[in-house]
């Protein structure tokens, strides 16, 4: 068991490595929820004023409600750049040394996945502290109540973007696969929009956003910063998490990885 907690160790120190010489990357995913919370909230805030938000039941600013959207666009972000970076390994075979390492390929795609679900949610959390600036201020325990369910949310949004690697065999391609897949799902969530404003307004976009593994994750994520659970939300990102991570584990099939890198 000592030698799974190295190989563990190992994996996650890379990751932060990898992401700790990226600092354009890490600017990058803090300043894009900035724009939106600054620019696009500020707007809407000056024509609706104010709303009211499920999870707490009162009215409040519109920053306050989208915030914990933008940290979950954050970790939708990241979870994609972290399987991206799987296929640039794929490419340079760094690939191949993980997969004939001496451990269940499961175990080593596990790991993978909570080292790119640790800096994400490093990420979310980097953001909502500046964001705490801008008045955006859940109570102190929301932080810690909502720190497990960011790590779940994390985990689902990367576990995602792996399964969709495993499909695409060069970088460039997949790059435009995250930009067909992004952006679907975050303007179809209840990212920025209520979900009851949607059945009100667009009973069409209700459904799809309610269908959205995204909009559960954003659900999950919102209540658990004002000290709540969403049990639907956590069950609905629970299994999405589950089955993405089968898929993955059954996408990077060492056979079929060998295979291909034949062909090519």
């Amino acid at each position: 068991m000592l030698s799974w907690f190295y190989c563990l160790r190992g994996i996650i120190a890379r990751e932060f490595i990898r992401f700790s010489r990226q600092r354009a990357r890490f600017f990058a995913a803090l300043v894009r929820p900035l724009v939106w919370l600054f620019i696009f909230a500020a707007g809407f805030r000056a024509v609706l004023g104010i709303s009211i938000v499920p999870p707490y039941e009162t009215y409040i600013l519109y920053e306050v409600y989208i915030a914990p959207g933008l940290a979950a666009m954050v970790l939708l972000f990241a979870g994609m750049q972290g399987s991206l970076a799987m296929v640039y390994d794929r490419e340079v075979g760094s690939m191949r040394v993980l997969l004939v390492a001496p451990f269940p390929r499961w175990f080593l795609l596990f790991s993978k996945l909570l080292a790119v679900s640790l800096v994400a949610s490093a990420q979310a959390y980097t953001f909502l502290l500046v964001a705490w600036l801008w008045d955006v201020r859940p109570p102190p325990h929301g932080y810690l109540l909502a720190a497990p369910c960011v790590m779940l949310a994390a985990f689902m949004l990367a576990a995602l973007g792996l399964a969709l690697s495993s499909l695409v065999r060069q970088m460039d391609n997949f790059a435009g696969v995250m930009n067909f897949v992004i952006f679907p799902l975050f303007f179809a969530s209840s990212a920025l929009y209520p979900l009851w404003r949607m059945r009100e307004t667009s009973p069409l976009l209700w459904k799809i956003a309610s269908g959205n593994p995204f909009t559960h994750a954003v659900e999950l994520v919102r209540f658990a910063l004002y000290g709540k659970i969403n049990l639907t939300a956590l069950a609905v990102v629970a299994v999405c998490a589950a089955v993405f991570f089968a898929l993955a584990v059954a996408g990077y099939n060492p056979a079929r990885f060998f295979k291909a890198r034949a062909k090519s």
